[in-house]
């Protein structure tokens, strides 16, 4: 019977290491994929969220962006205090009324192809239920969060 199972498994193409079967981890493969696309700007050398938004201006012209160089510190910019901001700023436009990217998806990859898989892999591991664009409180006509949205956030350590 195992035998017939793992046959299934190799005729069938599913690969019992891919991403859609493989829980997402921030240790497994956000953390790989920051390191390689988001640590020169957000890394241990970057301000926290409160003193980049006092000196905004300054940390821009330096190439530096809020820090982000530990679970704790990357997870504020999912949930909560700057929520839904890695979600505004990694996603495709797909889920924005113009259509736009963020500002931060060219980031993702040289190709449009890279820059979809990491989107997705982000995606997966903040949960596909879970990728609102939603701030904390509503910001013009975009309602706030609800604590529905904030329920369904995985962000797997």
């Amino acid at each position: 019977m195992l035998r017939m199972i793992l046959a299934l498994f190799l005729v069938g193409g599913v690969s019992m290491a891919s991403w859609a079967a493989e829980e997402i981890t921030y240790r497994k493969h956000i953390r790989p994929l920051w390191v390689q696309k988001c640590a020169a700007c957000h890394d241990a050398s970057a301000p926290y969220l409160g003193e980049y938004d006092e000196n905004r201006k300054k940390f821009d012209a330096q190439f530096k962006g809020p820090r982000m160089d530990t679970y704790a510190d990357l997870v504020m910019f999912v949930g909560w205090p700057d929520t839904g901001a890695i979600m505004r700023r990694l996603d495709d436009g797909k889920n924005t009324s113009d259509g736009k990217p963020g500002n931060m998806y060219e980031r993702l990859g040289a190709t449009q192809e890279e820059r979809q898989k990491n989107l997705n892999l982000f995606k997966q591991w903040v949960g596909q239920d879970g990728w609102k664009l939603n701030r904390w409180k509503a910001r013009g006509k975009v309602p706030a969060i609800t604590k529905e949205d904030v329920d369904k956030i995985k962000v797997k350590y």
